[in-house]
């Protein structure tokens, strides 16, 4: 089930993280998941009950990026 909130709620929101950027409904891999992800350093917080917990202690830690340049063969 995707992450509806209020659209107002969306535009206040942010990363508890010092960044304090943005959030977006859902992850890059899949835009239904119940989560809210930054948009600059890509913590997952999820949101249980309609509510989004935005503790770091609780965030998924983005997954490390593909290195770029490798070429299989």
């Amino acid at each position: 089930m995707a992450v509806e909130l209020d659209p107002q709620l969306m535009d206040i929101l942010a990363c508890p993280s010092d960044d304090h950027a943005p959030l977006r409904a859902g992850t890059a891999t899949d835009p239904a998941a119940d989560v809210l992800t930054c948009t600059e350093c890509g913590r997952a917080f999820p949101v249980v009950d309609g509510v989004p917990v935005l503790l770091l202690d609780e965030a998924i830690q983005p997954a490390d990026p593909p290195t770029s340049g490798a070429v299989g063969g």
